[in-house]
């Protein structure tokens, strides 16, 4: 499929969502349009971690908003992800299928560790690529990120659970500025940080790099008041610091550089910096222009160009828990071939799931790094747990949906896995089977041709004259899976083709 000419990422942070258009130019990405709106979703989580009816109404507008921006570009050329606050909230699937229909395109909720590899992405691909090893640091709405790495590659990630709008509503909710406010926030950053700023910490870097309209803003105050003209410096934070306390009120808030809608929560995000310069040795941070939507956008293109970082999280996660790859690779080519034949007829578009069969076969025996006895199921739990870079937290749902259904019982996986809820992942959850059991031998000879046709819940498998005889083992276990299928509401006929008439 060739690379549209137009892609569009949106990034749904806590404090503000974002959605940036571009034009793919002789593979340079040049930016057309921005918009921004300052949503304050975290502000909108009540005291039982749900969005409120009005924070959702808000995400809405403006995603219908970014929504008629986005009518004319091609749906694959559009990546949307929601961070934090939705990783948290407890009616966020509830909001997800709203914010869908709204914005037209499906959204992501990702993790803390895949949010930092993609800010890390974006802001390395604002600056020349000069060798150097670089902190960079993202502080959001709900969670602040921390990423070491060198070139385009994370050496190193973490992401706290704090930001600038939770902060404020700990310790600036009533809109006073106290000093007393401004330590404790400074301190539940180091805290927060503490189990993992050694890797962080000075000399670990050569440059640090600030992502965020938080870390933009501070930098703009401090250049217009001349506390700091280059960059910002420790002595400039300490100074931004003094004189939010002798302000007293957010209300009160009017420094140069600082827009209205960013000084609610203004002095949390100067205490989480703070932080963050005393625990790592920080002297001199810098603004970069890239952010999460600019790596979201980097790695939209790279999966268009067959670049995929899902590819490599595979192969690694995989060498990582010594899955059996020849194995591995039998399975998956069998489960392609499968799917290739029942493509139009069962609605799978190849180009859109064969990936997600061929992920989940090259892992489905990742559990035996666990035991042999239901492998399915800790190859599922790994599967959903780990840290697996470019896939979001559904798509390792449906991952691990798919590897806990490749043995064993069929219709409980069905019923309990919402990943498997669609009747096009049940399908591939069937192709996977077959392709696992017609390779339990684990021969390294070829599997004979067969022919599979499917017609909605009947699938029928066309083996050659007389090849079941010799395989008393595979016989078995179709014999088995009929039964297993048929539970689940699906019916696998086994079929042996006409024998060829010897010529005369």
């Amino acid at each position: 499929m060739p690379t549209p000419n137009t892609l569009a990422a949106i990034d749904l942070g806590s404090n503000s969502f974002h959605l940036v258009v571009a034009q793919v130019v002789d593979g340079e990405v040049r930016v057309l349009d921005r918009m921004r709106d300052p949503v304050r979703l975290a502000a909108g989580l009540d005291a039982n971690l749900r969005l409120t009816a009005a924070a959702e109404a808000r995400a809405i507008k403006c995603l219908e908003t970014f929504g008629q921006r986005l009518r004319d570009v091609p749906a694959i050329g559009v990546r949307a992800v929601g961070t934090s606050t939705l990783r948290r909230a407890r009616n966020s699937s509830e909001f997800v299928f709203k914010a869908n229909a709204a914005l037209g395109h499906p959204i992501e909720i990702i993790s803390g560790r895949e949010e930092a590899r993609l800010v890390y992405l974006g802001v390395a691909h604002s600056l020349e690529d000069d060798g150097a090893r670089r902190l960079v640091i993202d502080i959001g709405g709900g969670s602040t990120e921390c990423v070491l790495g060198e070139h385009f590659e994370p050496l190193a990630i973490d992401s706290l659970d704090l930001g600038c709008v939770n902060l404020t509503t700990k310790f600036f909710g009533d809109g006073e500025i106290r000093a007393e406010a401004l330590r404790a926030a400074e301190l539940e950053t180091r805290l927060e940080l503490a189990p993992t700023e050694a890797r962080f910490r000075a000399p670990a870097f050569d440059t640090c790099m600030g992502s965020s309209g938080t870390i933009g803003t501070i930098e703009e105050v401090l250049r217009e008041t001349g506390w700091s003209k280059h960059g910002i410096t420790r002595g400039g934070l300490a100074r931004l610091g003094r004189e939010l306390v002798a302000v007293g009120r957010v209300s009160k808030l009017a420094f140069p550089g600082l827009k209205a809608d960013r000084a609610p929560v203004f002095p949390a995000g100067v205490a989480i910096l703070t932080g963050l310069f005393d625990a790592l040795g920080i002297d001199r941070m810098t603004a970069a222009s890239g952010a999460l939507r600019e790596g979201v956008l980097f790695d939209l293109l790279g999966r268009l160009r067959h670049e995929d970082v899902r590819d490599q999280s595979i192969k690694r996660m995989g060498e990582r828990h010594r899955v059996d790859a020849a194995q591995a690779a039998r399975v998956e080519r069998t489960a392609v071939a499968l799917l290739r034949q029942v493509a139009d007829s069962w609605d799978l578009a190849e180009e859109t799931w064969r990936p997600w069969l061929s992920w989940a076969a090259q892992l489905h025996e990742v559990g035996l790094t666990v035991s042999h006895s239901g492998h399915h199921k800790h190859g599922a739990y790994l599967v959903a747990n780990s840290d697996l870079p470019g896939f979001s937290r559904d798509d390792q749902a449906l991952l691990a949906g798919l590897i806990r259904a490749h043995r064993r019982k069929f219709a409980p996986v069905l019923r309990d896995t919402p990943a498997l809820a669609s009747y096009k992942t049940a399908r591939l959850a069937i192709l996977l089977r077959l392709a696992a059991l017609l390779n339990r031998a684990r021969s390294q000879l070829p599997l004979p041709p067969m022919v599979l046709t499917a017609d909605r819940t009947v699938l029928t498998l066309t083996l050659p004259p007389r090849w079941l005889d010799d395989q008393p083992l595979t016989r078995a276990d179709l014999q088995a899976e009929v039964a297993t299928l048929a539970d689940a509401g699906y019916t696998l006929v086994i079929k042996a083709s006409p024998a060829k008439k010897a010529r005369r």
